[in-house]
């Protein structure tokens, strides 16, 4: 058994990014989809607001789906057998600059998320305490 790892492999293995971007975005659509339920449509001003929710949850929705879609694509090339390469384009500037793009974009987000999930993480801990009617 060959034990060389091919683009194949390396496209399963990445699949987890989009997979996850897509339940981050599905859970998106979920939480905005209640705050929209949650609006009083006698008023005036809720009425905009209603609009613009239920606009962004189904588009965060096919989002999801998309990336999901993609993800299950990425996962089932794991067999792909390996072609013929130019490594000299592979390892040229475009191919460098590429791949350095897709790492600041990876750091982006690691740090978009990190402030996120702290701010949300507060929301999360007040929300449970208004359940729980400790405020």
């Amino acid at each position: 058994m060959d034990d060389q790892a091919t683009c194949g492999m390396g496209l399963a293995a990445n699949a987890t990014l989009p997979a996850t971007v897509g339940e981050l975005m599905s859970a998106m659509a979920a939480v905005l989809d209640v705050h929209q339920r949650a609006l009083d449509l006698t008023d005036e001003n809720a009425r905009p607001e209603h609009a613009a929710y239920v606009t962004l949850v189904l588009e965060l929705r096919a989002i999801s789906a998309h990336l999901a879609a993609t993800a299950a694509r990425m996962t089932g090339y794991r067999d792909l057998p390996m072609g013929r390469y130019d490594f000299q384009q592979m390892s040229g500037q475009e191919a460098l600059a590429a791949f350095e793009q897709f790492v600041r974009s990876e750091r982006t987000l690691l740090s978009q998320l990190t402030a996120a999930v702290g701010d949300h993480e507060s929301m999360l801990e007040q929300m449970r305490a208004l359940k729980s009617g400790q405020r």
